[in-house]
């Protein structure tokens, strides 16, 4: 399948089978993740695989949905701001949310490619989520994601609207 294909049929899955996920499909995605680019190649991220079922429900207290916890596994995508670079010539800016953010995008392409769902969820709170995870003050929970085989039965791929290119690119 094309890159563009992927991305085209990837869409956020709030519905999962309660089938474990193999551990091979797992590293598959972390390998992917990995492999992402990351300023000065710092790659300033962690991620936390959680297939504990208690520590899963303390997860999902973070993220309180029904449809949350049907996930047999969650990812959490961290940002270690002890690594991160930032742009220090002018404002400062720290681009660990940014690299976090790319490696967490391979996450949900590379579970699409493995014929698995996720979601990207920020909505969650992330002074509990530091607390179950025991995260140290560098360490900054980005994204959750839960992952799964997809209950189709009740998955609903909703129609994606997106702006067209005219509104969102300026040629110069």
């Amino acid at each position: 399948m094309k890159l563009k294909e992927l991305i085209e049929s990837r869409y956020s899955v709030r519905a999962y089978l309660p089938r474990s996920v193999e551990e091979d499909k797992i590293n598959y995605i972390l390998e992917c993740a990995r492999l992402a680019p990351s300023a000065c190649n710092n790659q300033p991220w962690k991620f936390f695989i959680i297939r504990n079922q208690s520590v899963i429900s303390c997860i999902q207290e973070s993220y309180n949905r029904a449809w949350f916890k049907t996930a047999p596994v969650h990812i959490v995508v961290c940002k270690d701001s002890s690594v991160s670079w930032k742009r220090t010539a002018s404002d400062n800016k720290d681009f660990g949310d940014v690299d976090a953010a790319i490696a967490a995008e391979h996450i949900c392409l590379a579970a699409a490619e493995s014929g698995l769902g996720t979601c990207w969820v920020c909505n969650f709170n992330p002074g509990l989520l530091t607390e179950v995870l025991n995260l140290s003050p560098d360490l900054e929970p980005i994204a959750i994601f839960p992952l799964g085989y997809i209950d189709m039965d009740k998955s609903i791929a909703t129609e994606k609207k997106r702006k067209s290119l005219s509104e969102i690119t300026e040629w110069i």
